[in-house]
């Protein structure tokens, strides 16, 4: 099977180069259960509807969709509830790759790619991205096709667009939700999808379906929900658009020497050649292929646990939803149903998981002793990451930019799951 993907990209398919916008962030939120609706909807529910409808009509949706879909929209309770949640404990690496790229969820899509290779093939053919990335983005999306969620995506969309905290964006969202309606794609009542209103195989949000989606069944009608074609085609064509580089892969699993100055995974991006000086093998312990490109060193666990060089794609991949976390993963998967092997340093999955307020406290304590890391805000983002990186460096520390227990127990903080 490995061979079959050496097939499918060119020779240089041993090396790989490393952005479309957020909206598709949301999409790799887990499908939901649908909630009940509020027996009554908040005060000014109604009076949102009508301004929504006007925007809609004054964007080009025909007065009749809007009035028949609007009219017809109820407030959702739940979607306001999940829109709030934050979790209480963040997500270790090891938990997110575990369960998401298993056994089950590789041999299945192996299966899949012989099952639709007719159809995978003219995607690649047309859009340059192989059939194994695609495969692995609809397995992430939506477990190949098994729940697209079954919130009422207008309703989802009018709940959060008449809610005050992101407005804006939800109505532009709603306003195209309505122009995929208009268009006859769906009918109203079967466009169903995640509670942000990601929608189909492969999750996209309305904005990007008008911009990206195409009829590639010939039915004249863009279905991601009913037709496998047409989703593998605009998920294809939505990569393309990112610029997939079909020369080369996403990125690959690396081997750091000891005593490996960590403050170099940072984002920089350095040619291949200099990671070759720097002592950076392939996962085996071979030479890096000499190859003109760069790539960033990533090290998603720290330097307890394994360390990636991403090339272009996965730029690409980030673009489709913007977590190393979700990068690395569409990039194993595809890997693995391809016929690769597991990971030669898989992630520790003894690495405690952080509450949202041991983060907060992290960023506290970083920022009062001058190292900013921004706003507290609970999430360990670039800023957070950046600051502990310059804190290790400057206490003879590892400076993996990991909030590993040595750095909390040093700035003692923390509470750990």
């Amino acid at each position: 099977m490995l061979t079959k993907f050496a097939r499918i990209l060119p020779k240089r398919h041993m090396v790989c180069r490393l952005s479309v916008s957020a909206l598709l962030a949301t999409s790799a939120l887990p499908a939901l259960a649908e909630s009940a609706v509020l027996p009554k909807a908040p005060d000014g529910f109604e009076e949102c509807k009508l301004q929504l409808q006007e925007k809609a009509i004054a964007a080009g949706v025909s007065a009749k969709t809007a009035q028949e879909v609007m009219t017809k929209v109820q407030h959702i309770d739940r979607v306001i509830e999940l829109d709030r949640r934050q979790p209480e404990f963040t997500t270790t690496f090891a938990d997110y790759l575990n369960r998401r790229v298993n056994d089950d969820r590789v041999n299945k899509g192996r299966e899949l790619i012989k099952e639709h290779s007719a159809l995978l093939k003219r995607v690649t053919e047309a859009t340059g991205v192989p059939a194994p990335y695609l495969v692995a983005f609809w397995g992430l999306e939506t477990n190949f096709g098994s729940y697209f969620g079954k919130m009422s995506v207008p309703d989802s969309l009018t709940t959060l667009a008449c809610d005050a905290r992101r407005s804006t964006f939800f109505t532009t969202q709603l306003i195209a939700a309505l122009r995929i309606i208009d268009e006859g794609a769906i009918p109203a009542d079967q466009m169903e999808g995640s509670w942000a209103g990601a929608m189909g195989h492969v999750q996209f949000m309305p904005t990007v379906f008008l911009k990206h989606a195409v009829d590639a069944d010939g039915d004249g009608r863009r279905d991601l929900w009913n037709s496998l074609p047409d989703a593998m085609m605009s998920a294809g064509r939505f990569l393309q658009s990112m610029n997939w580089d079909g020369d080369y892969r996403w990125g690959r699993e690396a081997l750091l020497p000891e005593n490996f100055d960590y403050s170099l995974a940072d984002g920089r991006r350095l040619e291949l050649s200099k990671w070759r000086e720097l002592g950076v093998t392939d996962a085996f312990g071979k030479p890096l292929a000499r190859e003109d490109i760069t790539a960033a060193l990533i090290v998603p666990a720290g330097h307890q646990g394994p360390a990636f060089l991403a090339y272009h794609n996965f730029k690409v991949i980030m673009g489709w939803n913007r977590s190393e976390f979700y990068a690395i993963a569409v990039g194993h998967l595809a890997d693995r149903i391809a016929g690769a092997g597991m990971l030669q340093n898989p992630p520790p999955v003894d690495t405690p998981a952080l509450s949202r307020d041991t983060v907060l406290e992290l960023q506290a304590a970083l920022n009062e002793r001058g190292y900013d890391a921004g706003k507290p805000d609970g999430i360990t983002g670039p800023a957070t990451r950046s600051a502990i990186r310059k804190y290790q460096h400057d206490e003879g520390l590892i400076a993996d930019g990991f909030p590993g227990q040595e750095l909390l127990d040093k700035l003692e903080v923390g509470e750990t799951q």
